[in-house]
């Protein structure tokens, strides 16, 4: 689902851990703004993880249960990361067909040695 329905992807799950949407005709309601905070949040907290997790990683003497832990909360934090990327995928408006092609892109990509 995607703008074009005006349906916004939330940054928490609905019951059985089924995604969950809000009506919007883009102005940013009261739930609009509780999601854009959240998103914030979670990936402040994934930030946090993989510092922790670097830390964790140098330590000879880390158990494997420490690791365990870490890993899950890593796990928590992916998923959250990938259904804000989805969420604001979903955003991003269609290209008009005046703008550039995908060719000519590429093509000013590879002039100035950037990666396609």
């Amino acid at each position: 689902m995607s703008t074009a329905s005006g349906l916004r992807l939330l940054p928490w799950s609905g019951p059985n851990g089924r995604r969950c949407y809000v009506a919007t005709d883009g102005t940013p309601g009261f739930v609009s703004r509780l999601a854009d905070s959240m998103e914030e949040a979670q990936l402040n907290i994934g930030e946090e993880l993989l510092d922790h997790a670097g830390r964790l990683l140098d330590d000879p003497k880390a158990s494997s249960g420490e690791l365990h832990f870490l890993a899950r909360r890593l796990r928590e934090a992916l998923v959250d990361a990938l259904r804000v990327a989805d969420s604001r995928g979903e955003r991003i408006p269609d290209r008009d067909d005046d703008d550039e092609s995908d060719d000519d892109l590429e093509d000013s990509a590879r002039s100035t040695g950037e990666p396609t």
